[in-house]
């Protein structure tokens, strides 16, 4: 009887979790599926890929050093920064999810965890510690111009392939909120007296 039974059970769903599961890989990075519909050849998309995945991981590692710099921030204009860090980090969140939604589109595998995006960005590793507010925003401008640079090639080289949809969304997305984060923190790096005025044609003349 108990020999029957258990082999009823056989084949049976089971509420038991089955852990510690192991597998080779269903895709392999820096490879593309070539049977989707999607009317652009293999080498293309391979191409588009391979510098899609280098502008996500520039965008992921610019991502979390507007997160370093938000926690880290210090000084007069702590808490102009320290908001204006976290909607920007915020804004790069919806742009590394655009990418690499545009990578598997597309057929490829995206780049997603933090090691991999160590060894693959370009952006310049900060230190641990803290920085003084000029020095982030230098460091924030650095990164901001490596994605801009590397978006507008990227863009005119779609173009050419007539991959539309990565030209649209590296111009409309990519380069359009980089270029806004640029302007707001280039702004902070101006040298402005905050209460006094340095013209010296508008100072009041001396009394006798």
């Amino acid at each position: 009887m108990a020999k029957k039974e258990a082999s009823s059970n056989h084949g049976r769903i089971s509420a038991q979790p089955r852990l510690h599961q192991r597998a080779s890989e269903i895709q392999a990075y820096g490879t593309v599926n070539h049977l989707l519909p999607l009317e652009l050849e293999e080498p293309v998309r391979l191409e588009m890929t391979a510098q899609l995945n280098q502008l996500l991981a520039d965008t992921m590692t610019l991502r979390d050093l507007y997160k370093k710099s938000h926690w880290q921030v210090a000084g007069p204009t702590f808490y102009q920064l320290h908001l204006l860090f976290d909607k920007h980090f915020d804004e790069q969140v919806e742009l590394v999810d655009a990418i690499a939604e545009r990578i598997q589109l597309l057929g490829g595998v995206s780049l997603a965890m933090a090691a991999d995006v160590a060894e693959t960005t370009q952006i310049e590793r900060p230190p641990r510690g803290r920085e003084e507010v000029p020095v982030q925003l230098s460091r924030l401008l650095d990164a901001h111009q490596i994605i801009i640079r590397d978006s507008r090639k990227l863009a005119s080289r779609a173009v050419k392939l007539g991959d539309d949809g990565t030209n649209d969304l590296v111009v409309s997305e990519v380069l359009r909120t980089n270029e806004l984060q640029v302007w707001f923190l280039s702004e902070h790096l101006v040298e402005m007296p905050l209460v006094k005025a340095e013209d010296p044609s508008l100072r009041l003349p001396k009394s006798a």
